[in-house]
């Protein structure tokens, strides 16, 4: 089954999809978030998730250091029920807590740099969070075509 994973920012929303096996997780872009309600940014989310074939989401979910739900986390909360609301898919929250930093690491070792960087950061930290749900996944047995 194809997934969408999200990484919502205030400035940018990252996205990836799986292949239908599940296996490797792929970026397919950024949404400009900024100007943007909520509900705009869920239609293009739920539009691209339609274009790619996607039957799901997993959203990134971020926390405090300690566990507690961010002020970030709130918003994501809202932004779930909005995709719920107009997709009619399931969405997963997904602990997201140094995706970012290490979407970063792999754009470094690939020799992405400056503004080529800033315009593929979000969906790196989208292909985090969705192939960290993959793995976890098939560690439990549950993947499924």
């Amino acid at each position: 089954m194809k997934i969408m994973g999200i990484d919502f920012g205030s400035a940018r929303t990252g996205l990836a999809v799986c292949d239908s096996g599940e296996i490797l997780a792929s970026p397919v872009g950024q949404v400009d978030c900024v100007g943007k309600s909520l509900g705009e940014i869920a239609r293009i989310v739920v539009n691209s998730a339609k274009e790619h074939g996607a039957e799901e989401f997993v959203l990134g979910y971020p926390r405090n250091m300690d566990g507690t739900v961010s002020e970030s986390g709130e918003k994501v909360e809202r932004f779930r029920e909005k995709l719920l609301k107009i997709s009619e898919k399931s969405v997963t929250l997904r602990d997201e807590r140094l995706t970012t930093v290490m979407g970063g690491d792999y754009l470094s070792q690939a020799g992405v740099y400056g503004k080529k960087r800033a315009k593929v950061l979000d969906a790196a930290a989208a292909v985090v969070i969705l192939q960290e749900f993959l793995d976890y996944r098939k560690s439990m047995g549950i993947c499924g075509n």
